[in-house]
């Protein structure tokens, strides 16, 4: 019985016989087969398209944020994930710290780095625009944790319609 065996560069062989390829190998999500069921923060609307329970993922959480024009999130951090936010459309503004004191914004085409258990808070700068965001993390599980602290600027609450939320909800 013959083994097909890589060598990476990482040093370390991968296997693949037995791989059944077609079904684990490379999947494609499309964009309009997102799971709106993941823990979300007041203002924002998460969807998940690479995580365990699509796709088997094990390091990895990705998905889509959308805020809708003037609103902001509730203060929150995401434990112990790193999270990477590309600008898709629209402008970012985040602010950081014990009392969300620090600020920056970013537009389209620009990367935000959030390192671990960093208290946040994610505001569309724009009045008219919507913020739509594509969102990286570092495990195969979704988790933002609410905190309740008092913002350097109130956050408002928003309700917005998804399929988890077809009524609206925070």
């Amino acid at each position: 019985m013959s083994h097909d065996v890589h060598s990476h560069a990482d040093g370390h062989d991968h296997a693949s016989a037995g791989t059944d390829w077609k079904h684990d190998g490379v999947r494609v999500i499309p964009g309009g087969q997102l799971d709106g069921n993941v823990p979300s923060t007041p203002g924002m609307d998460r969807k998940a398209a690479i995580n365990f329970a699509r796709v088997g993922a094990q390091k990895l959480w990705a998905g889509t944020v959308t805020i809708h024009a003037n609103a902001k999130t509730g203060a929150h951090h995401h434990g112990h994930l790193e999270s990477v936010i590309y600008v898709v459309r629209g402008r970012a503004r985040m602010r950081w710290g014990e009392h969300l004191e620090f600020t920056a914004e970013a537009g389209p085409g620009d990367f935000i780095y959030v390192p671990p258990y960093v208290p946040h808070q994610e505001i569309n700068a724009s009045p008219t625009e919507l913020l739509e965001c594509v969102l990286c993390r570092s495990d195969g599980e979704a988790v933002a944790i609410n905190l309740d602290i008092t913002p350097a600027e109130k956050p408002e609450q928003v309700l917005w319609i998804d399929l988890t939320h077809p009524q609206g909800g925070v």
